[in-house]
């Protein structure tokens, strides 16, 4: 009798959620949270110029989004569609650069009414900024890491994890919630309103279409945006 029950419990399929929830909310944001705080001392004792700071900086933003998904990922699902890592449509993908613009001029709205009101004009991307200046072999690096790398990490870890898995209390709690979170690990500074914007419009795209990559194209735009109009600006004074 027993033998005849080994085989049977053998093949017994592994039962997996069919999607996020709090389980991998608190593992991705503590393995985030984790990874900052590395980051945060590394770069600290780091002798580094200011453009070498801003292109190190973009490239460990997409690690430790990269790093804090995987945690989330392998804990109990070990699947990427879940996460809303499936594919989209070009049509949603092209409507997603438009929204990406969008989301520049209503970001640089919110964030000089933050500087309006809390009188806190710090430039906390003055190294980014130097960075994407640098030349075009600093560009063409920012680009890869700033305007690709970064969103695809922050992208799949607040949006594909947090939202995904904030979506089970309705849409109002997915999309403010997330942004919020999204919003305050940029710090209180300028650029928090600018993150809570972006977080906003992905976080609804996400629900919209199911899919990270909108989001992340949305995500790529905004920041492409910011910092290259910066180095137009600077060139055209020249």
């Amino acid at each position: 009798m027993h033998e005849t029950l080994r085989p049977v419990l053998a093949e017994a399929p592994v039962e997996r959620p069919s999607g996020p929830g709090w389980p991998e909310i608190v593992a991705g944001l503590a393995a985030y949270a984790v990874l900052d705080a590395v980051v945060v001392v590394c770069l600290r004792h780091a002798a580094l110029s200011d453009t070498m700071a801003g292109l190190v900086g973009f490239v460990l933003s997409a690690v430790m989004g990269l790093g804090a998904f995987a945690v989330a990922a392998l804990l109990r699902i070990r699947r990427l569609a879940p996460f809303g890592v499936r594919r989209a449509s070009g049509r949603s993908l092209l409507a997603a650069v438009g929204f990406g613009v969008v989301a520049f001029v209503l970001a640089a709205i919110a964030s000089l009414l933050y500087q309006a009101v809390a009188g806190d004009h710090r430039n906390v991307q003055v190294g980014y900024q130097a960075a994407a200046s640098g030349g075009l072999l600093w560009y063409l690096a920012t680009a890869v890491a700033g305007f690709v790398a970064t969103p695809i990490g922050e992208e799949l870890i607040f949006r594909g994890v947090l939202a995904n898995a904030l979506g089970r209390y309705g849409a109002w709690v997915s999309v403010l919630a997330s942004a919020t979170v999204f919003a305050l690990v940029h710090g209180l500074n300028p650029v928090l309103p600018v993150a809570f914007v972006v977080g906003v419009i992905n976080a609804v795209l996400l629900r919209r279409t199911g899919s990270v990559w909108p989001g992340i194209v949305v995500h790529g735009v905004n920041n492409a945006l910011a910092m290259s109009i910066p180095v137009i600006v600077a060139m055209a004074g020249r």
